[in-house]
C-alpha cells in the first residue's frame, strides 16, 4: 500500500505572502510619513537621537539635501516593493493547481526587450535621480569650500582622530595654527550658530570617520591624508559626535559633543580658552603640537 503525501495548498502559500507583505508595509509607511517632517522639528534635548524611526532632527543649512535624497529613494523602493508583492500575489492566484504549466526559457526577443526596457527604466529613474541630485548638491553646497572660506565669520577647525578620541584645535587670535595661543580640546567641538565651519581632518593611527548626524555631515579620517568638510548650523544645542568607522576594540569610546552656541558666547569662550592655552603652553611638549598649516583650496 502506497502512502499518499499531502501537499500544502497553494492558497495557504499565497496567504503567507500576503501576510508578510502587509506586515512590511505597516512598518514602512509610517517611516515614510514621519520622514517628511524631520527637518521642521525643533531641536531635541541634548544628545538625543530622534524617535528611533525617523532621522535625527536636521539643524544644518544644507542637511535638507541629504534628507530629500533619502526620502525620494525610500519612495522608489516602496513603489518597486509594492509592485513585486502584487506581482507575486497575482502569480499565486493565477497559477493554481489546475493551471497548465507553460515552459518558456525567457530568451525570446519579446522577453529580452521587456527585461532590458524595465531595467533601463528603473536605472534611469531611480539611479538617475540619485546621480543628478547628488552631483548638483555636491557642486553647489558640500564641496563649495571657496564660498565657505570667503565668509567673514567662518570658523576653521583642525581635528586629529586617534584611538579612541577626537583632538580638536582652533587657531588663536594670531590666526595661525600650531602656535601657543591655539585652543585645544578633547572630544569637544564648539561652534557659533549661523557661521560656516570648515573642518580639516586627519588620523594618527587607523581609519576613523567623523559623523555629525544632526548636521548630515560625515567624512573619513585617513592616516597621512588631510580631508575636509564644511557645514553651517542654524540652531543652537548640544549634539552627538560619533565615529562611523570601526577602529578597534574601543571604537565605542569615540564619542564627542558638538555644541552650537550664540556667536557672542562662542567668542567669549574662545577668548578664555586661548588665554588658558597661552598660560599652559609648553614648547617642549612635541606631542601636543600636532597641528599643521591651514590648507586652502587651489
Amino acid at each position: 500500500m502506497t502512502a499518499r503525501v499531502r501537499t500544502r495548498p497553494r492558497s495557504r502559500a499565497m496567504a503567507w505572502v500576503c501576510a508578510m507583505a502587509a506586515a512590511l508595509l505597516v512598518h514602512l509607511l509610517p517611516l515614510i510619513a514621519r520622514a517628511g517632517s524631520v527637518s521642521g522639528e525643533p531641536a531635541v534635548p541634548p544628545l538625543a537621537g530622534g524617535n528611533g524611526w525617523s532621522l535625527p532632527p536636521d539643524v544644518s543649512v544644507d542637511g535638507w539635501r541629504i534628507d530629500s535624497l533619502l526620502r525620494s529613494t525610500m519612495f522608489f523602493v516602496v513603489v518597486m516593493f509594492s509592485i513585486m508583492v502584487i506581482w507575486m500575489v497575482l502569480a499565486c492566484v493565477k497559477h493554481g493547481r489546475h493551471h497548465k504549466a507553460e515552459y518558456d526559457h525567457g530568451d525570446g526577443k519579446k522577453q529580452i526587450t521587456f527585461a532590458l526596457g524595465l531595467s533601463a527604466a528603473i536605472f534611469f529613474v531611480v539611479d538617475g535621480n540619485l546621480f543628478v541630485n547628488s552631483t548638483w548638491d555636491t557642486h553647489v553646497a558640500f564641496w563649495d569650500f571657496a564660498r565657505a572660506e570667503s565668509q567673514p565669520n567662518r570658523v576653521r577647525v583642525q581635528i586629529n582622530a586617534r584611538q579612541w578620541a577626537w583632538d580638536v584645535r582652533y587657531a588663536g587670535p594670531d590666526g595661525t595654527f600650531n602656535t601657543e595661543d591655539d585652543i585645544v580640546t578633547l572630544n569637544d567641538l564648539r561652534i557659533p550658530v549661523d557661521a560656516p565651519v570648515i573642518i580639516q581632518l586627519t588620523s594618527t593611527d587607523v581609519l576613523h570617520s567623523i559623523y555629525l548626524p544632526h548636521l548630515r555631515a560625515k567624512i573619513d579620517a585617513v592616516p597621512g591624508t588631510v580631508n575636509r568638510l564644511w557645514f553651517q548650523a542654524q540652531k543652537t544645542g548640544r549634539f552627538e559626535i560619533a565615529c562611523a568607522q570601526h577602529c578597534g576594540m574601543a571604537h565605542y569610546k569615540m564619542a564627542g559633543v558638538l555644541t552650537v552656541m550664540p556667536a557672542d558666547e562662542f567668542a567669549a569662550w574662545a577668548a578664555r580658552a586661548s588665554a588658558n592655552s597661552v598660560q599652559a603652553y609648553d614648547p617642549k611638549d612635541k606631542d601636543a603640537h600636532w597641528g599643521w598649516p591651514w590648507r586652502t583650496e587651489k
